[in-house]
């Protein structure tokens, strides 16, 4: 003969007990549930990654170009890019980026010293440096704005066929080490950053090629932006 059964647990703590030793009814759908959720977790991280490597977007607008200094594709200067801040940085430079200068020798702080920048990093190979040549195109029209483009790695030679091939008259430094690619979180190719007289970022970077039309207004905006804070009396 068995013993009687003992009285049925009772309180909130033997409740909570009888629940979390109950039958595990839900368990297939809460598996399902989690796989499910770390999918989305996964694709949102994929997404992220392809779309903005690194999480670089550009310098942002307010801040100020890094200073640099690059060989020209067409001169005879080798070397790495100076992206040295001040004298004696050892790697990135013994003397400032801005007071490295000559007819060789491509330097921001030359550009927007003249006025507005419109400044493109590229790679030398697939269409990216297609960038260039628009630039180029719309260039008679912005005859007060500085335009430029910097090869991230490029070579000499390819870049000069680039400029032979597509006709550019307008300078294009090379940075052979990719110091500017992290310095100005390159995000994709081209980048191209608008800039105002003094060096300071105007607005978010172009992270892709635009049509001739939209970098026409992007331009256009560049130098009404320009003019209204002239008119405010904001010092470059």
């Amino acid at each position: 003969m068995s013993p009687p059964d003992p009285p049925a647990p009772d309180g909130p703590e033997a409740r909570e007990r009888a629940v979390r030793s109950g039958p595990r009814q839900g368990y297939g759908y809460g598996r399902y549930m989690a796989i499910l959720a770390l999918l989305i977790i996964a694709l949102v991280a994929l997404n992220t990654a392809f779309s903005t490597p690194h999480g670089a977007s550009g310098i942002e607008p307010g801040r100020p170009l890094p200073p640099f200094a690059v060989p020209l594709a067409t001169g005879n200067v080798n070397g790495d890019a100076n992206v040295a801040t001040r004298a004696g940085e050892g790697a990135a430079g013994r003397l400032p980026a801005c007071a490295v200068r000559g007819p060789q020798i491509l330097n921001v702080c030359q550009l927007y010293e003249a006025g507005p920048v419109v400044l493109a990093l590229v790679v030398d190979s697939g269409s990216c440096p297609a960038i260039l040549g628009d630039l180029q195109a719309i260039a008679p029209s912005f005859p007060g704005v500085r335009f430029a483009g910097v090869a991230i790695k490029g070579e000499r030679a390819a870049l000069r066929a680039l400029i032979r091939r597509q006709g550019l008259s307008l300078p294009l430094g090379i940075d052979r080490d990719g110091a500017l690619a992290a310095i100005y979180r390159v995000a994709s190719c081209p980048q191209v950053t608008f800039a105002y007289p003094g060096g300071v970022v105007q607005s978010p970077a172009l992270l892709s090629r635009p049509s001739r039309a939209r970098l026409r207004a992007r331009v256009s905006g560049l130098l009404a932006a320009t003019r209204a804070r002239q008119q405010r009396g904001v010092a470059p």
